[in-house]
């Protein structure tokens, strides 16, 4: 038996106390932000579960107690004088089971709300929103209860608790915040919930929802203060489509609830007219693949649409002929559920007109013809001519890839590269384009992949490019950085230097030479040897080598790309570059950017300085102003620390893919020859995008890979990890 010190006992109590406030410390902490930006939503939600526990109403149904009268609002409550349970309603739900999504959705609404509004404007717009929606509610049913509306008369009898109107009212307002087609999109899925609700099912709740989102979202431009954004003058193509898709989608959930949840709404009993279940199985197996071809904007789908809705609305007319005849013969004819059936109707209608105004946006042919369509175009060469009439950024060589398509705008002169992969047009780099005409040519661009169904995004785009897509309305990300080194002044000089100058010097010592070559012009002994380094390369990595902005031995062939090579005295080949061709204009190649890098295993050890720093010396006596050592993948330099989810997300990519690739240590040995640096963007529409654009980033460098490829490259880094292995990284050993 092993017994204790004392002196033991006191410091493990002592660490595990501090360890207790260190593991404290941060929910405090997080508390303490949310009371600082969130004060109103925070107490609300504290003062309805406080509420709760107090009256018992969180184990036990509200409706059911004795008291329920005395906090619940209502016409009944009005009318006996409790005019405080407008109040005192808002902080109670009808059963335990509803306090989850009550508090849950006022905490996430609200508190957006709240974030975008600020509190005050917030607390306004809840409370006056919940009292208004609650009192014009009681006022409809005072007017309605006597007039014989069944519906009416009995939704006045009824009693209701819940803050949820004013919590639709702070949302309609907040709405008002976002940029399209973010705002359109909240609305829509606002007024689908709304109007299925207050039609199929009708509730007072429903009742309230529906004058909250009545009275706030007309007003919610103006209520929303200085946070507001300018409305759009017109929907634009994407918001045709979304309003498209929001009234199907309503006519189908509507369907749904009353095939599942029979209620008796305003306008009747909804089993009279709802769907028998085989009819919502062939309606699912329509709808949603209708749902998901108006969304790309698909011509076939807003035909069958189209057809589906007159196909409903016709049946007005056959109705409306059976009663036309009924009155005349004097039969009796039995009309229950026929309100609703005609309200029913009446939105299929609506949808109709919708959508045939919105024909327009619905453009994009059938896969078969968009096939057709897109075959062919302009080549590699007219991409070349282009880009050496006007020019380009650094990484515009690789549109001329052949693995890329092209868009030509309308002017002949200007042009972007781009991939389709899932569903997206991915365009590389920068328009290249004359000055001023890039405005034009990604407008087109963007028209060009809405109207064939594609997902339009620029990836490597320079910041000025990003100007022109903001104005367009689309968000950028940065992806990568490029390190440009300029030529005109460059000395490898000072303690900076030192590396690259040892490289230099040793490479002389062991009677290693430069060359500067055109690949495809080498002997074969040459060739084979560039080859068999590459592919040494690639399968030590464990996954196809990475295309899209990477390229290989193959594009080194190509006769306007310039080769370095390092090789002693033997023939051996111990490292290559390759640099492709950065045109600045009329004819003129200004700079190089730096594409392979290669080095053989166990050969001369600091061959990437000796062949980079040979190059930028070659390169300038041939009149080069500027090399670009390109920009690695997601990377960035750590004084721009990410600030949004999607550049934490990036950084996290990064970091997964570290091990295989080593873009971070190879920015690092870019590092030695001090570079200046400019961010390279994503740019996207909005957030929506991004999953989409995620996964045909993945397929456009990764082509090669398959499901097998990527459990050998899971299995290896759990081996990495596990095993506690370091990975040399060393500026002189990284490779590319």
């Amino acid at each position: 038996m092993t017994t204790a010190s004392p002196a033991a006992g006191t410091a493990s109590g002592a660490g595990t106390g501090g360890r207790g406030r260190a593991a404290g410390r941060p929910k405090r902490e997080r508390f303490a932000v949310l009371w600082r930006r969130l004060p109103f939503t925070t107490t609300v939600v504290l003062a309805i579960l406080v509420a709760g526990a107090a009256s018992r109403t969180l184990w036990q149904a509200a409706e059911h107690q004795p008291s329920f009268a005395y906090y619940a609002y209502g016409l009944p409550s009005l009318e006996h004088g409790r005019w405080w349970t407008l109040a005192t309603g808002p902080f109670f739900a009808l059963r335990p089971l509803f306090y989850l999504p009550m508090a849950g959705t006022f905490a996430l609404l609200t508190g957006f709300a709240e974030w975008q509004l600020g509190t005050r404007r917030t607390i306004l717009v809840t409370v006056g929103g919940q009292l208004a929606a609650a009192a014009a509610a009681i006022q409809f049913l005072v007017l309605c209860r006597h007039s014989g509306w069944t519906w009416a008369a009995h939704i006045a009898t009824t009693l209701d608790v819940g803050f949820s109107g004013g919590t639709l009212a702070a949302i309609a307002v907040a709405s008002a915040t976002l940029r399209a087609p973010w705002r359109l999109r909240l609305r829509a899925g606002l007024c689908v919930y709304a109007g299925v609700a207050i039609v199929y099912v009708g509730t007072l709740a429903d009742l309230v929802h529906f004058f909250a989102l009545v009275l706030a979202l007309p007003l919610g431009h103006r209520l929303a203060g200085k946070a507001r954004l300018a409305e759009p003058v017109r929907p634009s193509v994407r918001e045709w489509r979304l309003l498209a898709c929001a009234g199907l989608l309503l006519l189908t959930v509507a369907e749904v609830v009353m095939w599942l949840v029979p209620g008796d709404g305003p306008f009747g009993p909804s089993d009279a007219v709802s769907l028998s279940t085989p009819e919502i199985l062939v309606m699912a197996v329509l709808v949603v693949p209708m749902l998901n071809g108006l969304r790309r904007g698909s011509r076939v789908a807003w035909r069958w649409a189209v057809g589906l809705c007159v196909f409903a609305v016709s049946q007005v007319l056959v109705v409306s002929g059976v009663l036309a005849v009924a009155k005349l013969v004097r039969a009796e004819y039995d009309g229950h559920g026929l309100s609703l059936f005609f309200v029913d109707n009446l939105l299929w209608t609506i949808e109709l007109v919708l959508l045939l105004a919105a024909s327009s946006a619905f453009r994009v042919p059938s896969r078969r013809r968009r096939r057709k369509l897109l075959r062919g175009g302009p080549d590699g060469s007219v991409a070349r001519l282009l880009l050496g009439r006007n020019g380009g950024s650094t990484i515009s060589w690789m549109t001329t890839w052949p693995q890329n398509a092209y868009f030509v705008a309308s002017d002949g002169a200007s042009y972007l590269a781009y991939q389709r992969h899932a569903g997206v047009a991915i365009a590389l780099g920068d328009p290249v384009a004359p000055c001023g005409s890039a405005a034009r040519a990604l407008t087109e661009f963007r028209a060009m992949c809405e109207n064939s169904g594609l997902v339009p995004c620029v990836f490597s785009a320079t910041a000025t490019t990003v100007g022109v897509t903001r104005e367009l309305g689309w968000q950028h990300v940065q992806v990568a950085e490029d390190t440009l080194v300029d030529l005109e002044h460059l000395e490898f000089r000072g303690k900076a230097w030192q590396d690259v100058r040892s490289a230099l010097n040793k490479a002389g010592t062991d009677g290693i030479e430069f060359r500067l070559v055109r690949l495809a012009e080498q002997p074969p002994a040459i060739r084979e040897q560039v080859r068999m380094l590459s592919e040494e390369w690639i399968g030590d990595k464990g996954l196809p080598e990475m295309g899209f902005t990477l390229g290989g031995v193959a594009e080194a062939m190509d006769p306007a790309t310039r080769v370095g090579l390092a090789i002693d005295t033997s023939g051996t080949v111990h490292g290559i570059t390759s640099w492709l061709p950065v045109h600045t204009g009329s004819g003129t190649v200004g700079g190089w950017t730096l594409d392979v890098m290669r080095r053989r295993p166990g050969g001369f050890r600091p061959v990437m300085e000796f062949l980079i720093a040979s190059a930028c010396l070659a390169l300038r006596e041939e009149g080069a102003r500027f090399v670009s050592l390109s920009g690695a993948p997601l990377v960035r330099s750590r004084d721009t620390a990410p600030a949004r989810a999607v550049d934490r997300a990036l950084d996290a990519v990064g970091a997964l893919m570290e091990p295989y690739y080593g873009f971070r240590s190879l920015h690092a040995f870019k590092a030695k020859f001090q570079p200046r640096r400019e961010p390279l963007y994503l740019a996207y529409r909005d957030e929506a995008d991004l999953p989409r654009i995620g996964l045909a980033l993945g397929r456009a460098y990764l082509q090669g890979a398959g499901l097998k490829d990527f459990a050998k490259l899971a299995l290896r880094r759990q081996r990495v990890v596990g095993g506690g292995v370091v990975v040399d990284r060393s500026a002189a050993g990284t490779p590319r």
